[in-house]
């Protein structure tokens, strides 16, 4: 990394922005250069200020962060837009993903995941809320969203295919291993061949590829 992650917020939820700001703001190698209250305050601070990072809410007053989103990737397209969601707001995130954020976290993340999501997406990754349900995947994989589109065919052992399919149905490393006869260890090295074949970092992104690309039906998941 050249320099430190530049940061833009954009939340109307005072209190939220500041506790999130605070706590970015001790990361080495993130730097806050701006805070918004909405959409147009985003778009005019992004006029005054370089930013690789955006983190705005859904909902926000006078313009939300779908249209604004929309609206930035028009003029600063290399700027990576992370969207800031509640529980309830799943047809908000696909549109969202599908007006060009590069992936979203619930706004009870944790720090780890937030800093997680923020240099993946900086990275040029999808970056998948560890806690989207199968409802929101599955409305993912049917919208127009297609974050597999420019990847390069992807190949999976019988083994690993497998291990998907118990993957997104949330077993753990050890069940999968008392399943199918593995060692814990040996399970844990398939996750992460399969989770870098997929290009992905964590379960949400494992199950939306594996739904995207056939490894998995909607029916398997209930």
């Amino acid at each position: 990394m050249n320099h430190a992650i530049r940061l833009v917020i954009a939340d109307d939820h005072e209190i939220f922005r500041d506790g999130l700001a605070l706590m970015l703001s001790r990361q080495p190698d993130i730097t806050l250069v701006g805070q918004a209250n909405n959409g147009r305050e985003l778009l005019a601070l992004l006029t005054t200020v370089e930013a690789d990072v955006v983190m705005t809410d859904l909902k926000m007053p006078l313009m939300d962060g779908i249209t604004a989103t929309r609206t930035l990737l028009q003029s600063h397209p290399q700027v990576k837009i992370i969207a800031l969601s509640m529980f309830d707001e799943e047809e908000l995130i696909v549109e969202m993903l599908e007006a060009g954020a590069k992936g979203y976290l619930l706004k009870n993340a944790d720090k780890n995941e937030i800093i997680e999501a923020i240099n993946s997406v900086y990275e040029d990754n999808i970056f998948y809320c560890r806690q989207t349900s199968a409802k929101l995947a599955s409305m993912i994989v049917r919208s127009r969203f297609n974050p597999t589109r420019d990847n390069t065919a992807v190949t999976f052992t019988d083994r690993e295919k497998e291990i998907i399919r118990l993957i997104c149905q949330q077993f753990t490393a050890q069940e999968i291993g008392d399943k199918i006869f593995l060692s814990k260890r040996t399970v844990e090295g398939h996750r992460t061949r399969i989770l870098e074949k997929m290009n992905v970092k964590n379960t949400a992104g494992v199950v939306v590829f594996a739904l995207k690309n056939n490894l998995i039906s909607e029916a398997e998941l209930l």
